[in-house]
C-alpha cells in the first residue's frame, strides 16, 4: 500500500550521525544528507513514473464520454505528491512517502484505491450512478518499492562506508 519507504541502517546511520556532529563538520553533514537524498531519488522517480503510467480502464459504453470535468490531471497530481525526506538526527535515514497534504481533498485516498486495483466513483459527481474502473497494473506502489529498495539500500550502505572512511 502507498505509505512510506524508510531506509535506515539504524545502528550504522545513528553512530555515523553522532560522529558527524562530534566532528563538528557541517560540510560533512550537508554532504552526507545530499548523498542520502540522491540515493533515494531513483526510487522517487520510479514511483512517480509508475503512477503516471497506471492504466485506468472502465467497463462502460465505449462511444460515450468526453473531457474530464476537472481541470487537474489525476495521475500528475498523484505523482506530485510523492516526496523524499532525509533525517540525520536521532532517527537518521531516507524516507520516500505519499504526502496527502499535497493532494486535493477529494482524491486524498486515491493512491491507496489505485494500489488495490479497483476504483469506484460516482459518474460526474452523481451519487446515484456509480462506475467501476480497474487500475492496471495493480500494486503500482508496492512493485516500484520492491524493485527499488535493494538499490537504495546498497547505495546508502556505500555512502555510510565512504563517510565512515572520511571520519577515520
Amino acid at each position: 500500500m502507498p505509505g512510506n519507504v524508510r531506509i535506515t541502517g539504524t545502528g550504522q546511520l545513528l553512530t555515523l550521525s553522532r560522529r558527524l556532529r562530534a566532528a563538528g563538520g557541517p560540510r560533512l553533514q550537508r554532504n552526507f544528507t545530499r548523498r542520502i537524498r540522491r540515493a533515494a531519488e531513483p526510487l522517487h522517480r520510479d514511483l512517480q513514473q509508475a503512477i503516471r503510467t497506471v492504466n485506468l480502464t472502465g467497463t462502460g459504453r465505449r462511444g460515450r464520454g468526453g473531457p474530464s470535468p476537472t481541470t487537474r490531471p489525476l495521475r500528475a497530481t498523484l505523482a506530485g505528491a510523492v516526496r523524499i525526506s532525509v533525517r540525520t538526527g536521532a532517527r537518521p535515514g531516507a524516507r520516500v512517502w505519499m504526502d496527502k497534504s499535497r493532494l486535493p481533498p477529494d482524491v486524498r485516498n486515491m493512491p491507496w484505491v489505485i494500489e488495490s486495483g479497483r476504483v469506484r466513483h460516482p459518474v460526474f459527481g452523481n451519487r446515484r450512478r456509480w462506475a467501476t474502473q480497474s487500475a492496471r497494473p495493480a500494486g503500482w506502489w508496492s512493485r516500484a518499492v520492491q524493485a527499488g529498495t535493494p538499490r537504495m539500500t546498497a547505495e546508502v550502505q556505500r555512502i555510510v562506508d565512504d563517510v565512515r572512511r572520511d571520519l577515520e
